[in-house]
């Protein structure tokens, strides 16, 4: 049982703020609300129609609910009183606290709350579709249901905007946030999951305040076959400034948060149409969803279109099998051509059992079919030439046992309540085609490792830049390939320290970026005559390693939020120009890193694309997590970069070094 049960399911609500209260006693009758709502306030003796308390005190009970619609300063005073007498929980409305550069005021308010749950301050509310409880101030565009998904927001408009959409998702909560001072994001979507009428969960996330519980809540949401879906916003912004180093670059804005969402088996989107539309999806189907899709319509326009949609989200449509060709053949003969996307033409339009052998034949093969169909406008047109083809996708799920989603190529050409007859019979109708193809990807995210869970995430602190020569050595002691070197403070004193043979490189040590700097010498059959670097603090010689094949980057880096991050891309003095990068949240192991590196644009260039010589990533992956190990065990270090590797065709050599640590 969760400390948020008597909050999100209450019995009794009481409400403060004449005006506000109003509102949330209006929204509770309308709603039908079945049990007690307590208007509170010191003069008047009816808001609503209700019976009025003068105070807190002259309720009949604890209430279960409260909503607080006085100001700032009254809240805290409210709260307190309400922990004192056992209430539920609260809602605080008011806003001017930290996110208004009133910390002291907050760190008040969460002391009065003691152990009573509070959501905010700063919050708009919480709705219960379910039982009809609306702790809300304001109008909202859901309906009484019996099972369905939550909302769960720390942006009350974007929440509000969700709870108006009208392609028949059906909702059960709307819960905002606020500023969470009290009950973070993971606690209030567990205690949403943990409703057996909840069937899968939606998230507006700004900033997650605490990564392992969150891991934690998305592991409970598969194990109760709920999924997951979230659009985490913030993408554009560096997600921290290093100007040392190149994976600071690469890595920023939203590729760590990208990362351990993927990890963990939330499924990302981008706006939030897609958010409903995978909801929608998950509240009929359940998470994770396969990969083997096939797509039907009765013009060539809209195969090509499907297609031309789906590639740039990586779905594409394997070729109908021998069997099913057949199949179709001896339903559609000759004209059209069979092949997935199929275009099956209008030959049998309105025959109800070729359709329905022709949609079924087709799902068979695959684990999804998307049947497009954008059905007449009601009020000007006549539908009913369409219901053939809608009873055949019923009866195509029905006899397959595959999903089978109609998808109306624009938003606005299907109807809710035709979204919602469809889902009465177990059918998922998904609106618009891009935003579609969008749900149909974002569902199939692969759950999370049972147990994974990130690092400990580190406070920021004042780190130092080892010298190469450091870093080097550091990378040796952890199993880590590098070449023979020497170092000194002059040129001619590290020649005459060099042992081993030509070529050589030589590196002026004190840059972070010594190609930038005119700083490498590359290639030189002698140290004799070389001119010394200015800025310099030393010198290294090294090794020339050669056979190289491809040249791969490197880097981890503490993480604020989500402990440890691997970014692993296309290295070289071009890295920041191909900005083709992969980012893991450690832990991760070889069998991962080399999963994410199959992700890369340029990933066939590794992988003997043309008769190219291939790349051991293998290697590159053993690197990786070595040095992933070197971070988790050492929480001195802050950052490990390395660029670039030089990867041969068997082995891997760290080249250059840059590492950051207290």
């Amino acid at each position: 049982m969760s400390r948020l049960d008597r909050l999100l399911r209450p019995k009794t609500i009481a409400v403060l703020g004449a005006g506000w209260a109003r509102n949330v006693i209006e929204q509770c009758q309308k709603m039908g609300f079945k049990g007690q709502v307590w208007p509170v306030h010191p003069t008047k003796s009816e808001i609503g129609g209700l019976k009025a308390y003068a105070s807190l005190a002259d309720l009949p009970s604890a209430p279960d609910a409260t909503f607080i619609g006085v100001n700032r300063m009254a809240t805290v005073d409210v709260v307190g009183e309400l922990a004192r007498m056992g209430a539920g929980g609260a809602i605080c409305f008011a806003s001017g606290w930290t996110e208004a550069g009133e910390p002291g005021l907050q760190a008040k308010l969460v002391e009065a709350a003691g152990e009573m749950p509070i959501l905010g301050p700063n919050c708009y509310g919480v709705i219960n579709y379910l039982d009809g409880a609306l702790l809300w101030p304001d109008q909202h565009g859901g309906i009484r249901v019996e099972k369905g998904v939550a909302l769960v927001s720390q942006s009350s408009n974007i929440v509000i905007n969700l709870g108006m959409q009208a392609r028949g998702l059906p909702v059960a909560y709307v819960a905002c946030l606020g500023n969470a001072a009290v009950v973070g994001l993971a606690e209030l979507t567990g205690a949403l999951l943990d409703d057996p009428r909840v069937t899968a969960v939606g998230l507006y996330i700004e900033g997650i305040d605490d990564a392992p519980a969150f891991a934690a809540l998305a592991e409970k949401a598969r194990a109760m076959g709920k999924g997951v879906v979230a659009i985490k916003s913030g993408k554009t912004e560096l997600s921290r400034t290093a100007a040392a180093s190149h994976t600071a670059s690469l890595a920023g804005g939203g590729a760590a948060s990208s990362a351990f969402l993927r990890q963990i088996g939330v499924a990302e989107v981008n706006t939030p149409s897609e958010l409903v539309e995978t909801l929608k999806i998950f509240h009929v189907h359940g998470p994770q969803i396969g990969t083997r899709i096939c797509s039907l319509s009765c013009s060539g326009g809209e195969a090509g279109l499907a297609a031309d949609l789906a590639a740039p989200y990586g779905i594409d449509f394997p070729p109908v099998p021998q069997a099913t060709h057949d199949r179709l053949f001896a339903v559609l003969g000759e004209i059209p051509t069979i092949s997935n996307p199929l275009d099956y033409h209008t030959f049998i339009w309105g025959n109800g059992p070729k359709t329905t052998e022709v949609f079924s034949a087709m799902l068979e093969a695959y684990d999804a079919g998307m049947y497009i169909i954008d059905t007449p406008r009601a009020d000007r047109c006549d539908p009913s030439s369409y219901q053939p083809a809608l009873d055949a996708i019923v009866a195509a799920q029905k006899a397959t046992g595959k999903i089978a989603f109609p998808v109306a190529s624009m938003v606005e050409n299907f109807g809710e309540g035709r979204v919602r007859e469809m889902m009465d019979q177990g059918i998922c109708t998904l609106l618009g085609l891009e935003t579609a193809i969008a749900a149909i990807k974002a569902a199939q995210t692969p759950a999370g490792v049972p147990g994974w869970r990130p690092a400990k995430a580190l406070a920021p602190r004042e780190v130092r830049l080892l010298s190469e020569a450091e870093g080097k050595a550091l990378l040796a002691e952890a199993g880590v390939p590098v070449p023979g070197s020497v170092t000194g403070a002059t040129i001619a004193e590290v020649a005459g320290k060099v042992r081993f043979g030509a070529p050589y490189v030589l590196k002026g040590l004190g840059f972070a970026h010594k190609t930038e700097a005119g700083a490498v010498r590359l290639g030189l059959s002698t140290l004799e005559g070389q001119a010394e670097m200015p800025g310099a603090t030393g010198y290294l010689v090294e090794e020339m390693v050669t056979g190289a094949v491809a040249e791969v980057l490197l880097g981890l880096r503490r993480d604020p939020v989500y402990g440890v991050t691997l970014t692993l891309g296309m290295g070289g003095v071009t890295a920041e120009v191909l900005a083709d990068t992969v980012t893991l949240v450690l832990p991760a192991t070889e069998a991962q890193v080399l999963e994410a590196a199959r992700r890369l644009r340029l990933w066939p260039l590794l992988d003997g694309y043309r008769g190219r010589p291939k790349a051991d990533m293998a290697a590159v992956a053993e690197i990786a997590v070595r040095l992933g190990a070197l971070m988790l065990a050492d929480e001195s270090l802050e950052e490990i970069e390395i660029n670039p590797v030089l990867v041969r065709q068997s082995g891997a050599v760290a080249v250059d070094a840059l590492i950051r640590r207290v």
